[in-house]
């Protein structure tokens, strides 16, 4: 189907400029017409002076030109002037909209690297502040902000990739092994098998938790923040007695409005990591719940290995284990805890802090909006 002619902007801008000044130009020449001509006799003083015709009481009155002698003169002036008018508000509005409109042009230019792929390219507008310079400016934040996500999802992705792959690596070995030796220890196979399918299912369930709790459409419900902590701490109190951690929760309620699911998962995730990463022997876990200035706050404290500053805003990117943290156990962690907790947090509107203990371990805040 053919495409309907098209305008520009600028012409459109340039066309209704012209216009104008014609409109304008009219509407000036139609008042001299109405005020001024109108008072004009069809005679002019020098016809009456010929034709010898003068008033009873002898004076001569002098009149001007008549009204035809003016319009003459006035007609070709007058369309001379319209012309001029239509011909200047064309050039003129053609080079005052391609002025206004240059901004557009880097704004469009933008526009079209970003959708072949190049992120990183931004306007930058220079000049003073104005509508023009304001959507630039939101439109490079814009880009900055899809740059930033392109990049985490691609390096989730590849992180994600790399996960996936060793426990399904490990499963193709113990088959293949129990292919060249089928005398070799059935239950140590089925044992090993066992243990990286389990591997493998925790990280697609992570996975799934993680995309799901990154969407801001989360069930709405009141939740009380001290309740899911007794919750978690019930469940995860063996875990801490295998490992010789005292595991305490105190404070008062915090309400907020939610997803008792993800949040029991955000405490749970929590006091797990406090749990794991934790001294050998004698190590503490301190869970508080209070409500502070119209926020839930949620705060888990643990005794641990001192942490360089550098490693700890790394610890909510997945896949990110803390390589320096000391485990009491050899289960490794699919490194997607504090990953899902920041996902979580922030479907809620709340924030995360992380903060190390100057004696070792560390002090992770949570806080959410509250309700009465």
């Amino acid at each position: 189907m053919p495409s309907r002619p098209r305008f520009s902007a600028r012409l459109k801008l340039a066309l209704s400029y012209a216009g104008f000044l014609f409109v304008a130009g009219a509407a000036m020449l139609a008042v001299i017409w109405v005020f001024v001509l109108r008072w004009l006799t069809d005679q002019d003083a020098d016809a009456v002076r010929r034709s010898g015709e003068f008033p009873a009481d002898g004076v001569l009155i002098v009149l001007g030109p008549s009204r035809a002698a003016v319009m003459r003169d006035f007609v070709p002036a007058a369309a001379t002037v319209i012309v001029f008018l239509l011909v200047f508000g064309l050039v003129g509005g053609w080079i005052l909209a391609g002025r206004m409109l240059a901004p557009l042009d880097r704004i469009a230019d933008a526009a079209r690297l970003a959708a072949g792929g190049s992120l990183s390219h931004r306007i930058r507008m220079e000049g003073r502040v104005d509508e023009f310079r304001d959507v630039a400016d939101e439109f490079d934040t814009m880009l900055g902000q899809l740059e930033s996500h392109v990049a985490e999802q691609r390096r989730f992705a590849a992180n994600a990739s790399h996960e996936l792959r060793t426990p399904l690596a490990v499963t193709k070995s113990l088959l293949d092994l129990a292919r060249r030796d089928p005398a070799h220890d059935r239950e140590e196979l089925l044992e090993r098998l066992h243990a990286a399918n389990t591997r493998a299912i925790e990280l697609t369930e992570a996975l799934l938790l993680l995309s799901r709790s990154d969407g801001r459409h989360v069930p709405r419900e009141h939740v009380d923040l001290s309740l899911l902590a007794e919750e978690a701490a019930e469940t995860l109190l063996p875990s801490a007695e295998r490992r010789g951690v005292g595991l305490d929760v105190t404070g008062g309620t915090a309400h907020t409005v939610g997803s008792a699911e993800l949040l029991l998962r955000m405490v749970t995730n929590l006091v797990q990591n406090a749990v794991a990463h934790n001294l050998p022997t004698g190590g503490t876990v301190t869970v508080h719940t209070a409500s502070q200035d119209g926020a839930s706050v949620l705060r888990v404290e643990n005794t641990g290995p001192p942490l360089p500053p550098e490693l700890v805003p790394t610890l909510t990117e997945p896949f990110q284990r803390g390589t320096e943290r000391v485990r009491t156990d050899d289960h490794a962690g699919v490194g997607l805890g504090l990953a899902i907790v920041h996902s979580i947090v922030r479907a809620h509107d709340g924030t995360l802090d992380l903060t190390p203990r100057p004696t070792g371990g560390l002090v992770v805040t949570v806080r959410l909006p509250g309700t009465p």
